[in-house]
């Protein structure tokens, strides 16, 4: 099942989970999402969100969902409304490996990061 990122979310002073999302179904607030080239309006503008179409619980990268075991807050919590089979996630996985989309916005994530760094 996807993930979610409940109230206890503290986007104003972290954002550990975002770049560690393998299938970048992570978004800051505010943020609009994409998912197959189509942009979509932001899930939420108060606190980072995960799109659940493109949450995978990091199936096929890791042995467990990476926001969740990074989040200081545990605020990273299976959604009830998207249950889905270890082969319905691997599915999914393989679809969203084939979104170009995916590798622009790993891309543009690691160079925000550099720049943070410098």
């Amino acid at each position: 099942m996807a993930l979610m990122i409940t109230d206890a979310c503290i986007s104003d002073r972290c954002d550990v989970c975002e770049p560690e999302c393998p299938n970048i179904a992570i978004y800051a607030p505010g943020r609009p999402y994409e998912l197959f080239g189509d942009d979509y309006e932001p899930l939420s503008t108060e606190k980072y969100y995960i799109v659940p179409g493109k949450c995978t619980e990091c199936v096929g990268f890791h042995e467990e969902p990476q926001c969740a075991a990074v989040c200081p807050v545990d605020c990273c919590v299976p959604d009830p409304n998207y249950p889905e089979t270890k082969d319905e996630l691997y599915a999914k996985k393989d679809m969203l490996e084939r979104d170009k989309v995916i590798v622009q916005r790993i891309e543009e994530i690691k160079e925000r990061k550099r720049n943070q760094t410098q």
